[in-house]
């Protein structure tokens, strides 16, 4: 019998090259571990950059199907309006489930207190909202957009990062996770944090939304506003819960915000990025953490790990 021999090419001229994305691939891996381990997981969504790119991830683990949970929102009442307009926007055009719990709420029944004075703040406030919305829906996994780059306290996390049943962490009894093995497994009363994009970088969530090219809120780019300096640092003063001096200087300035959190305890930054990759060129060259323009971040050196271990997210 006659023997026929094929030569198989070792030459990729022409060939597509396969592009992989490791840490979109580990984000899609972890949202599918949660809807595999979990009963009623819900993604904390806020209208800023992180958890609109989860939003995006979500949709590629499950597509083509829709996204499997619903969106919360824990809602001071301080947000930026073009944040809440975007997030409004998103969920109708996705035909999203979004579930708004509000601060005002738990202040009215008097389960907070407001903050009063020059650097009053609702951010410690949203931490009895969020525990109330977890425990009247029974989520037993909250999905948020926390990175591990963004502050010390946010490092010691885990990716499934164990609360108990008061809602609180505990940084010194983590769980391992080796080999990317995910443990899901809680007792009746806990819950899970669960981190997907913990292993980004600021400028990592940049690339990815240019790459993507995935609208977001015009806060982000550089703009004209009524601004004022305090603490070396540029506050809006646009917005009536911003507490302003008498001798504090009104001024109209180009800039944008790096992080979107409240009014009352975010900072603008000077820029003239009014495009995506304006802003990745721009952080590229950036010596300054985004956080570092959150006054909520430096009421102590232990300021977030102690809302951490109170339930905060």
């Amino acid at each position: 019998m006659e023997t026929t021999i094929i030569d198989t090419p070792t030459k990729t001229e022409g060939l597509p090259k396969l592009k992989i994305n490791a840490l979109e691939s580990e984000a899609i891996y972890i949202f599918r571990e949660v809807a595999a381990q979990f009963e009623k997981p819900v993604l904390l969504f806020s209208g800023g950059k992180d958890s609109i790119t989860l939003v995006r991830l979500a949709q590629k683990a499950f597509y083509p199907a829709k996204i499997p949970f619903p969106l919360m929102h824990i809602d001071t009442g301080h947000n930026f309006p073009e944040t809440i307009e975007f997030r409004d926007r998103l969920v109708k055009e996705l035909g999203l489930e979004l579930i708004v719990r509000n601060v005002q709420d738990s202040i009215d029944e008097g389960k907070v207190v407001e903050e009063s004075g020059k650097y009053a703040s609702r951010n410690m406030l949203q931490t009895t909202t969020l525990l109330d919305a977890i425990e009247e829906f029974k989520f037993d996994a909250c999905i948020g957009g926390a990175r591990r780059d963004e502050e010390k306290a946010r490092a010691k996390e885990r990716i499934f990062s164990v609360r108990d049943d008061f809602g609180q962490w505990d940084e010194k009894n983590q769980r391992p996770e080796l080999f990317d093995m995910l443990n899901g497994e809680i007792e009746m009363g806990q819950n899970v944090r669960v981190f997907p994009i913990s292993n980004w970088t600021e400028l990592d969530v940049w690339s990815y939304i240019e790459k993507e090219d995935i609208e977001i809120p015009s806060i982000y780019f550089a703009h004209k506003r009524n601004v004022f300096l305090r603490d070396g640092m540029i506050w809006s003063a646009e917005d009536e819960v911003v507490f302003r001096a008498e001798d504090e200087l009104v001024e109209e300035h180009t800039v944008r915000f790096r992080t979107v959190g409240d009014m009352s305890c975010t900072a603008a930054v000077f820029s003239h990025a009014d495009t995506i990759d304006k802003v990745v060129a721009e952080i590229r060259e950036s010596k300054i953490s985004e956080r570092g323009a959150r006054i909520d971040d430096k009421r102590s050196e232990a300021a977030m790990e102690k809302r951490k271990q109170q339930g905060y997210f």
